[in-house]
């Protein structure tokens, strides 16, 4: 149990942290994935090389260190990390391996003479308290995924049945149970992990479900990226027939009830999730702003499915903005940047409304700057990663 002495340690030590936090992760994540390649598959090797992954981690233990009597005020960012976990199935006994990797990694990088016999106790007993937390939270929710109509525990394996070209950079893939069983339904928004053997590797990925519940399959909508391993394997290996293997929907990033009108901005393949999100908010009737950037017309998937629905329902209005626009055909409602004027004239004339972005991290901090500019309240706004959880500001 974590003494008030020990908290006292964890929290003297911000300091330190905060000026050598990075490079403390980076050296835990050299030693974890190195010594220990039976959690390698949990971990996207792009999000290492490009740091996100050891920022994002660094920016974890700040707040955690910061806020180890009132854990409360972490807000969101627990559940975040929660339904990352449950996505990649992440299980109790990886715990303890994290936890020597870091307090390891805390000693060689701070040094003997600050990080004494008491500072690591003080975070190993800081640690256990943390990983309990999430234990506890995530076995709540593998057992109440399995005990749901269609829900299972761990892998299921899955059938590609249909192979759909969306735009030049993103496929979607619908995706059936290969036992024929109930599928369990998932709340817009969520997104699903997968497993995958690619060159004899053992990777694993979530993927947002980019279509409503149905019942039958699993859509999702992935990017092309360049040097990408699984969405390269995806887009080029994978073919209709072939089976993977998928853990079930997680997520926080939902779309919430009620009668405000609802807000969906994304930028690139972020438009993912709010499909879905659009379709059950038209059901229920609010009115719905689907504004969607994009470089161009050629990358700008489901353009021709929003319009659709558009023509369908009255309460929808869409906004397209191209980073560039060649010609007159399909011309967008805007390009280049948004600035706050003209977002404004894509939202309804009350800020009281309920907003949801999703797009590459820039992207969304200039979303939040100008939506909090334009009055839409702080608690009305949510947005989500792709990648490592992390903040905005």
């Amino acid at each position: 149990m974590l003494t008030p002495e020990q908290r006292a340690i964890v929290k003297s030590t911000v300091p330190l942290l905060e000026s050598g936090g990075e490079a403390l992760t980076t050296h835990f994540y050299k030693i974890l994935l190195a010594e220990h390649p039976e959690v390698r598959p949990f971990f996207n090797q792009a999000h290492q090389a490009n740091g996100d992954q050891p920022r994002a981690l660094a920016s974890g233990v700040l707040m955690y260190a910061r806020h180890i009597d009132r854990l409360e005020q972490l807000g969101g960012l627990v559940s975040q990390i929660i339904n990352k976990h449950v996505s990649l199935q992440i299980l109790p006994e990886h715990y303890p391996v994290v936890g020597a990797c870091l307090l390891r990694a805390i000693r060689e990088v701070l040094g003997a003479d600050i990080a004494t016999d008491a500072v690591l106790a003080a975070w190993g007993a800081a640690y256990g308290q943390l990983a309990d937390i999430l234990i506890g939270a995530e076995e709540k929710i593998y057992a109440a995924t399995a005990a749901a109509s269609g829900g299972w525990r761990g892998a299921r394996a899955f059938r590609l049945v249909r192979k759909e070209v969306e735009s030049a950079e993103i496929t979607s893939f619908y995706l059936e149970p290969q036992d024929g069983g109930a599928l369990a339904s998932f709340q817009p928004g969520q997104y699903i992990g997968l497993r995958l053997v690619v060159n004899g590797q053992e990777i694993r990925r979530n993927y947002s479900l980019s279509a409503a519940p149905n019942g039958r399959d699993y859509r999702i909508s992935v990017k092309r990226e360049p040097g990408g391993l699984a969405s390269g394997y995806l887009h080029e290996q994978l073919h209709v027939g072939d089976t993977l293997e998928l853990f079930p929907p997680a997520g926080d990033f939902v779309l919430e009830g009620g009668d405000k009108p609802v807000v969906l901005i994304s930028g690139g393949v972020g438009i993912t999730p709010t499909l879905a999100m659009l379709d059950a908010a038209l059901q229920s009737r609010r009115p719905v702003h689907f504004i969607h950037f994009a470089r161009n017309k050629s990358v700008h998937a489901f353009r021709d499915a929003v319009n659709a629905r558009q023509a369908k329902h009255a309460q929808l209005q869409r906004f397209y903005v191209y980073d560039e626009h060649a010609d007159e055909l399909d011309a967008p409602h805007a390009t280049g940047l948004l600035s706050s004027a003209q977002l404004a004239e894509c939202l309804p004339a009350s800020r009281d409304v309920d907003a949801y972005f999703l797009g590459p991290k820039p992207f969304m901090r200039h979303v939040k700057k100008q939506l909090r500019e334009l009055g839409v309240p702080e608690a009305q706004t949510r947005y989500e990663f792709f990648g490592p959880a992390s903040a905005l500001e």
